[in-house]
């Protein structure tokens, strides 16, 4: 991890200005072909990092032979592994379709800020990966929607070294199979995405917390129907339901940014309630153009900035009140950073002592159902 992982984040307050970016969308770029290459079949394949808890990181990777072993080697110096960790397998079959084995390994305790380089089941090439630091400051890289272009790909090489950082996802449309009757939907993401939800007290896969050089991030996906409450802080995709159920809640949390994607492109909105201007509200940011290809939409009322560029974004936490957001697109010959802001935590300001009455009323309110989702009573002031 270190300097940059891709994850997302909470509490934060913007200064910024309106801006209105002049730029012209290119042409879309191919669709990326990865034509099949047979590996051995205890060859490690689709090798990803997750984070596991306070000093632990999961190690998921594929192998196309169901008798190879789920064991990580690992150590700090290249080829000398004095550490072995063992993980679980899985697989799933879809229609016609079967999986190869999908393992999940997870080794620690690893110190902070420390490259360590690791061999999956006894065999394969060596990777490596970088622990984050135990304090501020830390960097985290943003990109949604990557898809399979060839902008996807110009997006990653900007993120250098992704391979080698913990990848924290969550789920959207296309990650659900097409025909949920005939099965549970989201069987591939559970089966090969292994994020922290033991360590988050949860049972479910499809939204989880973390905690990432002393502050909480919280991830969920709107594409789900979930008998069970659910805290928000980035969302994949449109939900009028969620939005209804989540959006007070993130308010009088004091939650100041909120990174979504689905809408294929870049844009920055005002501090936010309820569609209306709000000091104490959050900003939303949408950046939903990893790579994927999209129609470009006039600019609204509500937003500060606007542009229909592939790329990805990257929010440097300086220390617990500061931070600095950037978006950095990457269709130009050298990566261009087209929009940044300064920001500084709501701690500072009146606002969370004002939200703490608020609080406590959503909680005290009448919950109902409503989308599949528990949503509190709309709160009168």
């Amino acid at each position: 991890m270190g300097e940059k992982i891709p994850t997302l984040v909470l509490f934060l307050c913007i200064f910024s200005a309106a801006v209105t970016a002049e730029y012209v969308r290119p042409q879309p770029r191919e669709t990326l072909d990865f034509p099949w290459d047979r590996k051995p079949s205890s060859y490690p394949q689709q090798v990803h990092i997750s984070l596991a808890g306070e000093g632990h990181k999961c190690i998921s990777w594929v192998t196309d032979g169901k008798s190879s072993p789920s064991y990580v080697e690992y150590g700090t110096s290249p080829g000398r592994y004095d550490s072995t960790a063992q993980g679980e397998s899985t697989s799933y079959s879809y229609l016609f379709y079967s999986s190869g084995k999908i393992h999940h390994t997870v080794i620690g305790p690893l110190e902070s800020n420390t490259v360590y380089f690791y061999r999956c089941g006894g065999e394969g090439p060596e990777f490596r990966l970088k622990t984050p630091p135990a304090e501020f400051p830390v960097a985290f890289a943003v990109a949604v929607d990557l898809c399979q272009t060839g902008w996807t790909k110009s997006t990653l090489d900007y993120i250098d070294q992704c391979n080698a950082r913990p990848w924290m996802v969550t789920l959207g449309n296309h990650k659900m199979e097409s025909i949920p009757l005939i099965k549970d939907g989201f069987q591939s993401y559970n089966a090969r995405w292994k994020m922290p939800l033991e360590q988050s007290g949860l049972n479910l896969n499809l939204y989880y917390s973390s905690e990432v050089a002393g502050f909480h991030v919280i991830m969920l996906g709107s594409y789900t129907t979930m008998m069970t409450t659910q805290i928000t802080i980035l969302h994949q995709g449109e939900g009028d339901g969620m939005k209804q159920a989540m959006e007070p809640l993130l308010y009088a949390s004091g939650v100041d940014m909120v990174f979504a994607g689905s809408v294929h492109a870049y844009e920055r909105s005002k501090r936010v309630n309820t569609g209306q201007p709000d000091p104490c509200g959050a900003v939303h940011v949408s950046v939903g153009n990893g790579g994927n290809k999209r129609c470009k939409n006039p600019q609204p009322e509500w937003s500060v900035f606007r542009e229909a560029s592939f790329g990805h974004g990257e929010l440097k936490l300086v220390n617990s009140t500061h931070a600095f957001w950037s978006w950095h697109r990457n269709d130009d010959d050298e990566p261009v950073r087209s929009d940044q802001l300064r920001i500084t935590s709501l701690e500072s300001s009146g606002c969370l002592a004002e939200k703490k009455h608020y609080l406590r009323k959503i909680f005290m309110a009448p919950w109902y159902w409503r989308y599949g989702i528990l949503m509190p009573w709309p709160i009168q002031d």
